[in-house]
């Protein structure tokens, strides 16, 4: 770690250690800072008022307007959020200690960055946060430290990235609340020291098999950035639907979306990869293939096998069936080039390929995939299909990134650096790392949102979703992710994310069903495992509050009544 980022523990070197765990009400922070040393739970520390309180860039030479934006977002939530703290009296028992409060006036942001690669200094000066949430997985510092004094002297936020100070900026923003107007923290002197367990921490929506308009991820985003969930990974098109426009492919999108309406153009990608890297994200769009292509036949029939094909069941995991003809060389010519012109629409180096879910007698019944296997396995056809696209990608400047299938079903010629998320079980990660494989926890047994809500199959009244039960907050913050792996294969863990197939979901009800449960991979991830999930409830209680206060719909996790007594509604209690 570099040394500058232990100067706040120097500084207050004097201060006993507290536990963050045992001040949820004074330092509700999600997630939790991996270091973190508090004054006394009582010590209050004033917020001047909007027009004399400051954020100063003057540290940061050539500040990059994402990084200023962040500042002035920053600063507005200080005062809009107006977040009374989760205690009977809703913090009213504070006014005595504010009456003879310091005052803080300004939150200093000071970048120590050097030149050179990696070094947050490139030829053209410092590198803006959408920059720097785009490089390579391992090349993004993520590291910041913060100190608060508490005589009302400046707060320090220091990194060596904008996107340091970005991520700072938010767990900045959570440690305010207020009461008869006043806006106060608790617990000053404090200082925090923080840097994520893992590099990479995943959000996915699937807006293939129901669309949500630009203002929904836009509002998703936000949500993301403020728990420092730092990868978009947008499953946009599936067999239901195709609402990418692609140049160069835009008759998949007009016969493939459900509407005119329902569709993204590169506008919209562009407008969303800049919205997301100002706030310190990177997308991962994902198309996935050989499988869950159907609907490229409404535009060209000729690349689809068992398109729509009856009984769907025989053919696909869901309606409708269909599959590109892997076998067919002008099937592998027409992918490589599709993929190729969604790369050129997003910028990161992470591109998702897919490869779950292929279903082998589709191939079998379909006479031009039979035809055009010419002797050779299904394998093999599906290894020359795979090494021709992530060619092409690669010939982009991409990584490829595949569901597990394509290293535990298939006997595939996949590079070392190719990506896997494990979906069907953690379990299967031991598997994964024995092959030697980097990869991303995205288990249906941990991380799935959309598990529990009873089956989506009509005509169907006895069945329920696959992935039964209902997946619970709880469920993702006590995962291990070394579970099972050993001391060696650690390193192969990229991070996790949380997932949201959207079968039965959509803007209705999005808020409700993500949060504020994918805040609990983004500690597990961020913080590491091993946090106590009694201890952590009041924390998300308050994270679900100031999401709301923030606009993003989350629901309650128990009556408010729980909320505002801590541990009063344990099992146990």
């Amino acid at each position: 770690m570099p040394p500058h980022l232990s100067l706040p523990f120097r500084l207050f070197s004097a201060l006993a250690v507290l536990s963050v765990t045992v001040l949820p009400e004074a330092h509700a922070l999600w997630p939790q800072p991996r270091h973190l040393q508090a004054g006394p739970p009582d010590a209050a520390l004033r917020l001047a008022p909007s027009e004399s309180f400051s954020i100063s860039l003057a540290a940061v030479p050539n500040a990059p307007a994402d990084l200023r934006a962040a500042a002035r977002r920053t600063h507005a939530q200080l005062f809009s959020d107006e977040l009374g703290r989760l205690v009977l009296g809703r913090g009213t028992g504070d006014l005595p200690a504010l009456a003879r409060a310091p005052t803080l006036t300004c939150l200093t942001l000071q970048l120590d960055a050097r030149a050179g690669p990696g070094l947050g200094l490139d030829a053209g000066g410092v590198r803006p946060i959408g920059v720097e949430a785009r490089r390579p997985l391992g090349h993004r510092d993520e590291a910041y430290s913060l100190s608060v004094p508490a005589d009302g002297g400046p707060a320090l936020l220091r990194a060596n990235s904008t996107l340091g100070l970005f991520r700072g900026l938010n767990t900045f923003s959570q440690l305010w609340f207020t009461v008869d107007g006043t806006v106060y923290m608790l617990g000053v002197p404090l200082a925090i020291q923080d840097s994520p367990a893992y590099p990479y921490r995943g959000f996915l929506l699937d807006t293939a098999r129901n669309f949500f308009p630009v203002s929904d991820i836009e509002r998703t985003l936000d949500a993301m950035s403020w728990v420092h969930i730092n990868t978009f990974h947008w499953h946009v098109v599936d067999s239901q639907s195709f609402p990418l426009v692609v140049p160069g492919f835009t008759d998949i999108a007009e016969k493939g979306a459900y509407s005119a309406d329902a569709v993204y153009t590169p506008q919209d990608v562009a407008h969303i990869v800049s919205y997301a890297g100002a706030r310190g994200i990177d997308v991962l769009v994902e198309i996935d293939t050989p499988g869950h292509t159907s609907v490229i036949s409404k535009a060209h029939p000729e690349h689809v096998a068992c398109a729509e094909a009856k009984p769907w069941i025989a053919y696909a995991n869901e309606p409708p069936a269909g599959q590109l003809r892997l076998a067919s060389p002008a099937t592998i010519n027409f992918t490589a080039s599709l993929l190729s012109a969604v790369a050129k629409l997003f910028p990161s180096t992470l591109f998702a390929t897919g490869g779950d879910e292929i279903n082998a007698r589709c191939y079998q019944a379909d006479a031009q995939t039979q035809h055009d296997l010419g002797g050779r396995t299904l394998n093999q056809a599906l290894d020359g299909f795979t090494q021709a696209t992530h060619g092409a990608l690669r010939n982009l400047g991409k990584t490829p990134v595949v569901w597990e299938e394509m290293v535990l079903n298939y006997d595939l010629t996949l590079s070392n650096d190719t990506i896997v998320l494990v979906w069907i079980s953690s379990v299967d990660a031991a598997a994964v790392a024995a092959k030697g494989f980097r990869f991303i926890h995205a288990a249906s047994d941990s991380f799935y949102l959309d598990c529990g809500a009873g089956g989506w199959v009509g005509d169907f009244p006895t069945g329920n979703s696959w992935c039964e039960p209902f997946k619970t907050w709880q469920n993702a913050y006590t995962f291990n992710p070394l579970a099972n792996l050993t001391a060696a294969q650690a390193p192969l863990v990229l991070g996790g994310q949380q997932l949201l197939w959207t079968e039965q979901s959509g803007p209705q009800n999005l808020d409700s069903i993500v949060w504020p449960r994918a805040a609990a991979s983004a500690e597990v991830f961020w913080t590491g495992p091993g946090g106590n999930h009694s201890t952590a409830l009041p924390r998300l209680h308050e994270l679900g509050y100031r999401l709301r206060q923030r606009g993003v719909c989350a629901i309650p996790l128990q009556p408010e009544w729980c909320a505002l007594r801590p541990f009063a509604c344990d099992f146990t209690a």
